[in-house]
This record gives C-alpha cells, structure tokens and sequence, in this order.
C-alpha cells in the first residue's frame, strides 16, 4: 500500500455519496441520513434516530485509478447489557460491480444498551480508518457501501491517485420502505440485505428506507417518500404494527390509505407495489405486543414472544393474518383507479416451508441465508416479465 505521503485526500461530500436522503455536515465530517432534518424533529424517539443514521443501503461512489484507499469513519457501535460483544460492522468494497473486499473499523462510539432497564448510555470514542488496497490497476468505479448496523460519520478519504464522482449510471432508482427486516436485521453485510441483493440482480439503484423497529405508517416517512426522486416504489408494511401493538383495524385501514395518497401526491403514475408480511409465527393469530426473552442473551440467543391473545382480534387487534387481508382489499379497491398500484403477498418471499427449512432465529428477523432467499424472490416476483417493475432498467418518464 502507498505510504502517506502519496496519498490524495477527498473530503467526503454528499457528491461521492448515494442512497441518503440527507447528508447533515458535522464538525468533522458529514453523516448521512435516512430521514430528513424536518421529519427527525417530528418525533425524537431514539429508536427512530438510531434507525435512520444506520446507513442501510448508503455507499460511496467514484471513479478513480487508485489501486489502495482509506477512509476515516467514527461509527456508532452497539453494546447490550448482559450479551456478548457484537462484531464490528462490515463494509463492502465493489470494484466495477463486483465485491472484491470486505473490512471493518474498530473503535468508534458506543451505544450501551440495558434492554431490560429501558435505559441508552453514549460512550464517545476514537476515529477510526478503512483500508483496502491490491485493487486492480486504471481507472474503475469504486462503492463502498457502509455497514446497514451502524452509524456512521465520514471524515476523509485518502487514496494514491485522485478520485472524481462515479458517473450517472442512468438505472431506474428504486424506493422502498420496511421494517428491520427490509432495514436489514441479521444479513450478513451491506450488500446481502435482501433489498440490496434484489437491486443488484434487477440492476436497479437502491435507495432503502427500511427504518428497524419504525415502520410505523408514520405521515412524515410517507412524505419522504414522497419527495424522493423515485422510478420504482415499494412498501412493506405490517410487522412494526403488530409487535409495538401500536393501532387497531380502525385506525389502520385510513392509515394505509393515507400513506398511499401521500405517496401519490409526488409520485401520481410510478409503479407502487404493496408488500405485505413474510411469514412470522408467533403474530400471524396472535397481536403484540412482542416481548423479548432474555433467558439466552448471556450466550448471544435473544428470542421473542407475541403476549397478546388471539381473542382481541374481535376487539380490532392486529395480527400478520388481517394485516394481509386488509392490504389485499385496500391494494384491490384502489387499483380499480390506480392501475400502477400492485400488492405482492409476504409469504412469497417467505412462507411455511421456508419457516420450516429456515426459522427466523430469534422468532421475528430472518437471518443471512434467509435476505439471500428473499432477495432473489423479490427480484424474479416484481422485475419478472409480467411483474409490477417489469421494464424498468432505465428511468421512467415521470423522472426525465
């Protein structure tokens, strides 16, 4: 690798960065967001916070000759009372399309967490750098895409010949909102969340709001949505609102119907596809809220259980099975007017047998193999020939 002395140094800048909504300037750096400065300050719930600076689907793009880098980076790392250590996120290098590498940075933030205290303590700490070198000679556009786990500052990127954003590579942007599932739960880097996979196999770009524990039918991420530049639109909705137990049928049937009017306010014509839930057991008859189990954390196991009692159904409680329903009889009802709008059924992506061949590990989030398999279904399900994002390689007129 070429010492310092050779290096030239980029400052990070919202130019060299794709998938953020926002990219707030800090005393150092910059910190990309999820969530615009308007709609964060509509409601500080640290969860949300948390979520929206994880950088899911967030990566550096530029085209350079450079044939070693670094960045300097001061992530936020979680800890959690009782549990073992996390590991470090990771980060994904792509050279001309392809994963060539992966690193993690050390050091950073820490935020502590008691989960059965409810209390968050912040630990501030060093800056730390990414390394990647050996890459291949000339020029070549480079992504690095940040770990989906963690927030993360970027501060300055050094590398041994100059840097120049990558070019428009004039694919169709691809908008989509869920859960931590869609945020990207237990995958296994930036790049093997299942919305990341799908983009990558479709040869779309991705913008991903997939914000954990939040989505929530929330009027300001419906207006993100909104004001995104956007060919292609999906949301997923269903889990957050079962295990926070968080609204009753009365209030959600107006709530979808909201989300997608505001939706439709700056997107009248774009392909919308409606996901509803994969398969989770414990809340498909059964509403929240869920309660996690913390008789395995000190080995690493955190499972969760649904406490409500399928009964409250009659009284208007949710569960994964009305969610679907009701999403398929809104989706129809609508469509009759909006032939763009498109519903596809979770338990296509997973369903019993996936249940049965990969269970989700601690009851509510798919892991590594599981993004993998649901990538792939997203991808052949809406970009088939008859799917909802079929055609779309390249903008829509609606963005030309």
């Amino acid at each position: 690798m070429s010492t310092q002395n050779h290096w030239t140094t980029t400052p990070v800048t919202a130019e060299l960065l794709r998938g953020a909504i926002e990219v707030e300037r800090t005393e150092h750096g910059v910190l990309p967001h999820r969530l615009p400065a308007r709609a964060r300050a509509q409601y500080a719930d640290g969860q949300l916070t948390m979520a929206e600076s994880q950088p899911s689907g967030v990566r550096l793009a530029f085209r350079t000759r450079a044939t070693a880098l670094e960045l300097d980076t001061l992530p936020t790392k979680r800890s959690y009372v009782g549990a073992p250590p996390r590991p470090d996120g990771v980060y994904d290098l792509l050279v001309d399309g392809r994963l060539t590498g992966q690193a993690s940075v050390t050091g950073g933030n820490t935020l502590t967490i008691d989960m059965t205290a409810g209390s968050v303590e912040l630990t501030s700490g060093p800056v730390g750098t990414l390394r990647f070198g050996d890459l291949p000679e000339g020029a070549k556009d480079i992504e690095i895409w940040l770990p989906h786990n963690e927030t993360t500052e970027l501060f300055t990127l050094r590398t041994d010949a100059p840097v120049e954003p990558a070019p428009d590579p004039g694919r169709a942007v691809w908008l989509h909102h869920g859960s931590s599932i869609s945020h990207g739960s237990d995958a296994a880097s930036p790049t093997t969340t299942w919305p990341a996979l799908a983009a990558s196999l479709a040869g779309v770009e991705l913008i991903n709001l997939g914000l954990a524990g939040s989505a929530l039918l929330d009027p300001f991420t419906a207006r993100t949505l909104r004001d995104t530049p956007a060919d292609l639109i999906s949301v997923k909705i269903g889990i957050n609102l079962v295990n926070a137990d968080l609204m009753r049928l009365r209030a959600f049937t107006p709530a979808v119907h909201g989300f997608l009017d505001t939706i439709r306010e700056g997107h009248p014509t774009t392909p919308l596809l409606v996901v509803s839930p994969i398969l989770c057991p414990i809340h498909e008859d059964t509403p929240g809220p869920s309660a996690p189990d913390f008789s395995g954390l000190g080995e690493g196991r955190l499972r969760f259980r649904a406490t409500g009692d399928p009964a409250e159904r009659a009284q208007g409680k949710l569960t994964l099975g009305v969610i679907r329903a009701e999403l398929a009889r809104i989706v129809a009802q609508r469509a009759a007017e909006d032939p763009n709008l498109h519903l596809l059924d979770g338990l296509a992506l997973y369903g019993e047998a996936d249940s049965a061949e990969l269970p989700l590990p601690d009851a509510l989030h798919p892991d590594a193999a599981t993004h993998r398999r649901m990538g792939e279904r997203f991808a052949e399900l809406a970009f088939a020939t008859d799917g909802p994002f079929h055609a779309s390689p390249a903008r829509s007129n609606e963005r030309r």
